[in-house]
């Protein structure tokens, strides 16, 4: 039988990553403030996660002008999705594992 360990991505061990991407599997784009709203963390958190999951290109980011304001927005990208849907497809198979 496979360990179901091996399918949990380092990338989504922080909360805030886990609930940053949770978030954008579910919608289509989720702009900066908004998604700092619902996960209720400061700018600076949420920035640094941001870049770590843009580096590993799972998410994807527009830079928009609304009424010359600017806005960022965050959308997962496929590979993303994919291994966001590993990760929580080894969460479950650990979670219903018998010794």
């Amino acid at each position: 039988m496979d360990n179901p360990i091996r399918g949990l991505h380092k990338q989504f061990e922080s909360r805030v990553r886990l609930g940053v991407m949770s978030v954008l599997v579910v919608n289509d784009w989720v702009d900066f403030n908004s998604l700092k709203d619902m996960l209720e963390i400061t700018d600076g958190n949420l920035a640094s996660h941001i870049k770590a999951l843009e580096a590993e290109q799972l998410i994807e980011v527009r830079k928009e002008f609304i009424k010359r304001k600017p806005r960022t927005s965050y959308r997962v990208t496929p590979l993303g999705r994919l291994k966001f849907r590993e990760h929580l497809d080894a969460l479950e198979a650990l979670l219903i594992q018998k010794p």
